[in-house]
């Protein structure tokens, strides 16, 4: 069985070409389009004859002459938005930067990233941009034509099987877990999202039936009371539990649970909220308040692991009884992209900072740092190639869920869903290295690439089908590994770092964007023992 996950819809387009045709007859910005599917869009008709602006003149309404511009600049008189039968005209025109009275370039690249931006709310299937005619010589009405899709769609899916091994290295049963989340991405065309997730496992790492389970509910507005200001906000409720240790546990713990683990329960419940503001058509800024009670924490009396052949206590990370994390995040983000699901050039990238301090109502006192950047190249025949990198670090005493965990970063392993975590196996450790050792650290790192093959292209339910394989390297490490790297490891192998790859199809559905991924099937293979075994 392999990993399914979901991401926003697709939009239909991938690729715009402004089209300019010159002469004494007409000058049109057209919508033509490569698509996915690698069809063409028409250009929007009942675009008239439209002279161009001579060199030292600008005709007005009124025929006096106006200051002197570019031969192909032109003023524009008005945006007439057209297809949009359940989006609000408002709401069409806070994606579109230009305004009554602007003098429009035809080759601006704003014109390009217009759509993008359009295409990325989710709305629409496909965006065309045109020029008609306005009210005299010189003046231009741009056309926004859309076509609207389905809006109530499946953001995230996921599913799979999670293994886990004694420590000893021998495989347990496997145990499943899913997660789904589903949203409104345009309430009543006002471009208001509604969404909920919920995440859940059974049986998932002990040989009894112990549940997990993680809800969500979403709101996002990208225009608050008509501003430019989007205001975001997030409910969260995690029941969940994990395990600590490598090899050779020794608990002291008056629960009944597993003799080859340390287990420490705990719930979440609280909510964040923020708010973004463009700072330019390709990139936001966010500033956001987070408040969550940590409860029902129950942590072993004492537990100790052997860690490189060497007896350590086991740092738990989290507070016993009741806590209260707080944390204030900033961030920027720029996208790029020609598509939000299967881009075929752009950038996305973003780097955020978080605080959560004492003076803040937090028990926990860190501070953590991400960076993170993709870039898409188009290659012949369709081909797309991209180049991912990610980088993080904590300062402080962050809780071990906020920190770096290991299958968040190894594709042959289950990720985190809602910050519930189904596994308990080490990193494959392809490379034997120390990296065997850690589950939660405090700095990560990891490169990744990514290659893709379009495979099929539509219309109807399904638009786009690629097959894709990636291969990439990640390192995972805490301050221990870095002060005091364990003692059998020698050289190289010290350093925590390892290999990923995965292979599988990405497909875009009127339902949504969904991967379907092959590399966990590695899992279920007998679990590495270790760095010299």
């Amino acid at each position: 069985m392999g990993r399914v996950l979901s991401s926003p819809p697709l939009q239909a387009s991938v690729a715009a070409l402004l089209l300019v045709c010159g002469g004494l007859s007409s000058t049109t910005i057209s919508g033509a389009q490569t698509v996915p599917s690698g069809r063409s869009l028409p250009l929007l008709p009942g675009s008239g004859a439209l002279p161009p602006v001579e060199s030292g003149s600008w005709p007005a309404a009124t025929g006096t002459p106006e200051p002197a511009l570019d031969a192909l600049r032109y003023l524009l008189e008005g945006i007439e938005i057209r297809g949009n039968t359940k989006t609000r005209t408002r709401v069409v025109e806070h994606y579109v930067p230009f305004h009554k009275g602007d003098v429009l370039d035809v080759d601006d690249p704003a014109l390009e990233l217009t759509r993008y931006r359009l295409l990325g709310t989710g709305f629409f299937r496909s965006v065309q941009l045109s020029l008609r005619k306005g009210s005299a010589r010189g003046r231009v009405i741009l056309v926004i034509e859309v076509r609207e899709r389905n809006t109530l769609v499946v953001t995230d899916l996921a599913m799979g099987l999670s293994a886990d091994a004694d420590t000893d290295g021998r495989r347990r049963p496997l145990a499943a877990f899913a997660g789904v989340a589903g949203a409104e991405r345009n309430l009543a065309g006002t471009g208001i999202t509604l969404g909920s997730a919920l995440a859940i496992s059974q049986g998932a790492t002990t040989e009894e039936a112990i549940d997990q389970v993680a809800l969500r509910v979403r709101f996002f507005d990208p225009a608050f009371l008509g501003s430019r200001w989007a205001l975001a906000g997030e409910l969260l409720y995690n029941d969940a539990l994990d395990f600590f240790g490598n090899a050779g546990v020794v608990v002291d713990d008056a629960r009944p649970t597993s003799a080859s683990s340390a287990v420490v329960e705990y719930t979440r419940s609280g909510g964040q909220i923020g708010l973004g503001h463009p700072t330019s058509l390709t990139s936001r800024v966010w500033l956001s308040y987070r408040l969550e009670t940590i409860g029902d924490v129950r942590i072993p009396r004492a537990a100790a692991h052997e860690y490189g052949g060497v007896l350590e206590p086991i740092e738990f990370n989290i507070l016993p009884g009741r806590s209260v994390l707080s944390t204030v995040r900033a961030s920027i983000e720029k996208d790029t992209r020609d598509h939000p699901w299967l881009p075929t050039r752009g950038w996305l990238a973003s780097a955020a900072l978080e605080l959560s301090l004492a003076p803040a109502g937090s028990d926990y006192a860190y501070e953590r740092l991400d960076l993170k950047a993709r870039r898409w190249w188009t290659l012949p025949h369709d081909h797309v190639v991209s180049l991912d990198l990610f980088a993080g670090a904590i300062a402080g005493d962050a809780p071990f869920f906020e920190q770096y965990y290991v299958g968040d970063l190894t594709d042959f392993q289950p990720g985190r869903l809602l910050g519930l975590n189904f596994d308990r196996r080490p990193a494959p450790n392809f490379l034997r290295t120390a990296v065997e050792e850690v589950r939660y650290a405090e700095y990560a790192a990891k490169l990744n690439a990514e290659y893709r093959i379009p495979v099929y292209r539509g219309q109807r339910s399904v638009f786009a089908i690629d097959f894709f394989g990636s291969f990439g390297a990640f390192a995972l490490a805490g301050p221990r590994e870095v002060t005091r790297p364990a003692p059998k490891y020698k050289g190289l192998a010290r350093i925590p770092l390892d290999l990923t790859a995965n292979l599988g199809f990405r497909v875009d559905t009127n339902l949504g964007g969904f991967s379907f991924t092959f590399s966990n099937v590695l899992g279920f293979l007998p679990v590495r023992q270790g760095a010299g075994q």
